[in-house]
């Protein structure tokens, strides 16, 4: 199956709530994130993606690596993704910017009929109720 090299940031307010994003003419929530340019590393890629989806300046030094994970892209059917995860800085607020239409704050232990991209419900929901996250 084709995959995509993606990187994704893990942000949270002070109420520890997870900032999920919403791209256009899509339906799932995901982390904020995108595709790696030519040339770019991870963290390089996650700093770009951020100040273009949120205007979120942040730095390399600011981003904590999680891990490497695999699954199923959320929006292009028959693709896997192949994503780095960060943690960035908190931030209290955010506002949706080039090609996502929604950004919410989302309690993700009781985040309910909010559908989720499956790298949160295979990958990080685990390492968060295990407490690792």
């Amino acid at each position: 199956m084709p995959t995509l090299r993606i990187v994704a940031a893990v942000i949270r307010n002070p109420q520890g709530h997870w900032l999920l994003v919403r791209k256009r003419g899509t339906t799932a929530f995901m982390q904020p994130g995108g595709k790696l340019e030519p040339g770019e590393s991870p963290d390089q890629a996650l700093v770009r993606e951020l100040k273009e989806e949120l205007d979120l300046a942040v730095g390399p030094a600011d981003l904590t690596h999680v891990g490497r994970f695999t699954a199923r892209a959320a929006n292009e059917a028959g693709f896997m993704i192949d994503a780095d995860v960060y943690t960035a800085p908190s931030i209290t607020d955010a506002v949706p910017l080039a090609e996502l239409e929604e950004a919410r704050w989302v309690d993700l232990l009781a985040s309910g009929a909010l559908e989720l991209a499956p790298l949160l419900t295979d990958h990080l929901l685990p390492l968060l109720r295990d407490g690792r996250l």
